[in-house]
């Protein structure tokens, strides 16, 4: 067969080297307008071209893309990334699949070793670390010897995959975050593999994988169940894209940041509606953003709602690249095949979008977002009046200033003081801490005196200040700038608050290394924020326990205390679960707010604290200029420390290195374990597909409202004894201290299907608790999801979510698909839903429903309690096709009405078929 049908193969002499390259420019002389497509829409027309095989990558797939337009198309292409991405949670599951598939195999006298990943994966173990110190020198080894006493069975696990598979390497616990470390080391922008050149892509387990962006590589987040067919060999298949431009201009004013910026992007793009769409930034504008700036606006493309948010390779690229150490040679082939593959950022005036977005830099100002939604922006300067609006809106408070507050009752003693988790005791030798309450119009002031002083807990206290996530470490210039402020305050003689639980989280040692260079770590940790880590932590809820006093002030007085947190999510009670609101903001804003102890507060315009003289100390006294930080910048960035820790990347410490791990294929599973479980999807697996049936007479499990995130469906963090998680573990004889996290236990599904739908803040309008709870309607008894879902089981009754729109917007969390499929889930109606969970519900064999626009569940009348029987899936299902849905309810009154099944292509249609894309893959393997 034709390799290469539209003759596009060329040879591009380098550096005394010939390689094989396929040439978009060639394309461009056949007559094609490849000139007018956007650079990401000709990067997947190469991958196409190269992948080429006539069967899952044919001639239409490759004449569909040459051929794009600005409108929205129906056509699916295929995608074959050059590369994965993995972190720890969302990799441990992936590598359970891998090996049960393995394990199948072995039961069906085949040879095992054919599954193992065809492309390089990269896993980096930073989703673990949890903040139990902080505020000192001795936390990070702390919570490193934590992290490993909690996790070393999954470490073990992961050790064990990467001598067991090929082309597997893992970046042990404690070296750095995997965007940043993807950003920093891993990408190449072009690859060279088996003497071709072809640019570097690849797709994350993670939807902050496009981070990646912002040095010039396509790549975004995916599920673990797509990752694994990436893995093994397979196309992912999704709809043409259409692509918005990003046209920017003008640049950043002083006193901005890019963190600023791009928490403005969040709001404006979510508006304007991006959802499944790529965004492609261009414009003038582009010229004064350096690569972590615009890093930070592509680590955040999940948060807009598009799958990518692409800065073309440029000057900038080759810049941060050298800063980085990236070699000479890989420079000048990245320089060279972009220039001559039409690849390189240049003549943006010829490309056509579907739309363009215009923004001016120069009109950003200093911008936090929250309480619960990335893009919910809020300008600093309107934020004690937003906050007061809040309180009232969501809580039903009405706000007192600070000098108009009074103490009404005396509660309590609380019982210790210390920094460890809820899970934990008390330190014997913890100072006792007595409390006062005032109560007043609603609102609520706790004064708490626990022996080094006694303080003031309110409605908008901040409880936990993070500077933390990739999103925002990444960037030196935010990070010199935190680094400053807290510099700045130390010479006015002003800390952080006693009540404020600090924490400093890099996503890599380069950047402890300038900062200890410039001397500011001496001034991040005089403030209290000292090194807990270097991972996601906070970012991804791994906030840790507040001291029992403050905690138990907020439980039992139900305050909204605050965090504040350098990170890109702040979803409910994803930061902590007792922290009901929760800001976004650059990492010098979260030292501020430190400082000032509380969100209430006009930071413009009022003091932030006061010296012991009490003279008052304002925020633009302790705001670094931008040349003050670039000067810092200019001396302290130097490829060597790039260098130095990335040629110890994957060493890792004496607890990873003396880790004992089984050998052997076939992983040893063992049956006691509570972390690792042979997952039961592909046991005993029929060779041949079953036939679609319609679902009969299924029941409502849940009934939600918008903005369902995977973090209600699959929370990550920590779970209590009374959730059915906890009883479950505690059955096992797993004690209470030593749970872990939902996240930690992703290899174990009898944990995550009892976690599933079990996040505190869900509200299901069946069941009149909040949290993990329905009402089991053969009976009207009020139970926990997964208790409801058994009884429903042993029925033999199908169950159906209903839901309204973005649903599944979040993380790319595929145990939100896994646990609903075993929960006995086989349908969701939502309005809409964000992209990579509705691909994993298709992957898991669950069909998402959409309503037709104009329907939704209030207006058809339906309310969860009918019975739902949906027909044409068993008959002639292509995609998008419309089928019926017919809801009874108790008094025999039936509503019909129509609904689109998301099943968007015909390789969608086949995975839905087989019950998952892993189960076809595994009957793909078996047939061969």
């Amino acid at each position: 067969m034709d390799k290469d049908p539209f003759k596009v193969k060329k040879k591009l002499s380098l550096l005394g080297k010939e390689f094989g390259y396929y040439s978009l420019s060639v394309l461009e002389e056949q007559g094609h307008e490849i000139s007018k497509l956007p650079f990401s829409i000709r990067i997947l027309l190469e991958n196409a071209l190269r992948n080429y095989d006539g069967f899952s990558v044919t001639q239409e797939n490759v004449e569909t893309l040459m051929n794009w337009k600005p409108e929205a198309s129906d056509k699916d292409i295929p995608f074959k990334p050059a590369r994965v991405l993995m972190q720890d949670f969302t990799g441990v599951p992936a590598v359970v699949d891998i090996a049960a598939l393995r394990e199948e195999l072995a039961r069906k006298g085949k040879n095992p070793e054919t599954i193992n990943p065809l492309v390089p994966v990269d896993l980096v173990i930073d989703h673990s670390v949890q903040v139990d110190y902080f505020a000192t020198d001795y936390s990070y080894g702390r919570n490193m010897d934590e992290e490993f006493k909690r996790n070393v069975e999954r470490y073990q696990f992961l050790k064990w995959a990467q001598q067991s598979f090929d082309n597997f390497r893992v970046v042990p616990p404690g070296m750095g975050i995997c965007h940043q470390v993807n950003l920093e080391y891993f990408s190449k922008g072009v690859i060279e593999r088996d003497g071709e050149l072809f640019p570097d892509t690849l797709v994350g387990t993670d939807s902050h994988t496009p981070m990646v962006n912002g040095i010039g590589v396509v790549g975004w987040g995916v599920g673990g169940i797509e990752a694994e067919a990436a893995i093994l060999g397979q196309p992912l298949y999704f709809i043409m894209p259409e692509v918005v431009g990003l046209k920017l201009t003008g640049k950043l004013p002083l006193g901005s940041t890019a963190t600023d910026l791009v928490l403005t992007i969040a709001n404006i793009l979510r508006k304007k509606g991006v959802v499944g769409k790529f965004v492609e930034v261009f414009g003038p504008g582009c010229n004064h953003l350096s690569v972590p700036d615009r890093a930070t606006i592509g680590n955040m493309s999940p948060e807009f709602g598009c799958t990518i948010t692409y800065f073309p390779i440029d000057d900038k690229t080759l810049e941060y690249m050298t800063l980085s150490n990236r070699s000479e040679e890989q420079i000048a082939i990245v320089e060279s095949y972009c220039k001559t593959n039409m690849l390189w950022r240049a003549d943006e005036d010829k490309i056509q979008y579907t739309a363009i977005v215009e923004l001016d830099m120069s009109t950003i100002e200093p911008t936090v977002a929250g309480p619960k939604r990335p893009q919910d922006k809020i300008l600093l300067r309107e934020f004690k009046p937003k906050f007061v609006s809040l309180l009232h809106d969501f809580f039903g408070r009405n706000y007192i200033e600070h000098n108009k507050r009074e103490i009404i009752r005396s509660i309590d003693k609380f019982d210790g003081e210390g920094g460890d988790q809820p899970t934990y005791k008390a330190p014997e030798n913890a100072e006792p801490s007595s409390v006062e309450t005032i109560e007043k119009n609603g609102l609520k002031t706790i004064w708490i005196d626990r022996g080094d002083g006694k303080f003031k807990l309110s409605d908008g206290s901040v409880v936990i200040a993070a500077i933390t996530s990739c999103t925002n470490t990444s960037n030196p210039f935010v990070m010199i700038g935190a680094g400053l402020v807290a510099r700045k305050a130390r010479e006015h003689g002003i800390n952080v608050k006693p009540w404020v639980k600090t924490s400093l989280a890099p996503g890599s040692k380069v950047v402890t290394d300038y900062l200890e260079k410039a001397d500011l770590m001496t001034d991040l940790e005089a403030l209290k924020f000292h090194l807990v880590g270097y991972g996601c932590t906070s970012c991804i809820g791994n906030s840790g326990p507040l001291s029992p006093a403050i905690a138990q002030a907020v439980d039992e007085n139900e305050l909204v205390v605050a965090s504040v947190l350098s990170g890109n999510r702040n979803f409910e009670a994803r930061v902590h679960p007792q922290v009901k609101m929760n800001f976004l903001m650059s990492p010098m804003l979260v030292v501020a707010y430190a400082i000032a102890g509380r969100v209430d507060i006009d930071l413009v315009n009022d003091p932030i604290s006061f010296d012991r003289n009490l003279q008052p100390v304002y925020l633009k006294d302790i705001w670094p200029t931008d040349d003050e930080i670039n000067a810092i910048m200019s001396t302290v960035l130097s490829p060597k420390d790039f260098k130095k820790n990335y040629d110890e990347i994957f060493e890792g410490n004496d607890i990873w290195k003396n880790l004992q791990v089984p050998e052997g294929n076939l992983y040893h599973w063992d049956k006691n374990s509570t972390y690792i479980k042979e997952i039961p999807f592909f046991k005993n697996i029929s060779a041949a597909a079953p036939e679609l049936q319609n679902i009969i007479n299924a029941r409502a499990l849940l009934v939600l409202g918008d903005s369902i995130t995977t973090d209600h469906i699959s929370p990550a963090g920590s779970f209590n004894e009374h959730s059915s998680a906890g009883k479950y573990l505690i059955e096992q004889g797993v004690p209470k201290e030593s749970f872990n996290s939902y996240g930690s236990r992703r290899g174990n599904d009898e944990v995550m299907v009892r976690g599933t739908f079990a996040n505190v803040r869900i509200k299901n309008k069946l069941a009149k608790s909040e949290g993990g709870y329905t009402n089991y309607l053969p009976t009207g008894e009020e139970m926990s999801v997964y208790d409801a879902a058994m009884k429903y089981k042993e029925s033999n009754t199908a169950l159906v979510v209903l839901a309204g729109k973005e649903y599944g917007s979040g993380s790319s969390r595929d145990w939100a698909a896994k646990g609903t499929f075993l929960l006995g889930i086989k349908c969701v109606i939502a309005e809409s839903y964000e992209r990579i969970h509705r691909s994993n519900l298709v992957g898991l064999g669950v069909l998402p429903l959409q309503y037709k626009i104009g329907d939704t569940a209030e207006q058809l009348g339906i309310d969860g309690t009918e019975t739902f029987t949906i027909s044409g899936i068993s008959e002639d299902i292509k995609p998008l096709k419309e089928v019926k849905v017919v809801a009874q309810k108790e008094n025999g009154v039936i509503i019909e009405f129509s609904a689109i099944a998301r099943l968007d292509s015909l390789i969608e249609i086949e995975y839905y078929r087989n019950g998952g894309i892993l189960q076809y893959v595994l009957r793909q393997f078996l047939e061969n």
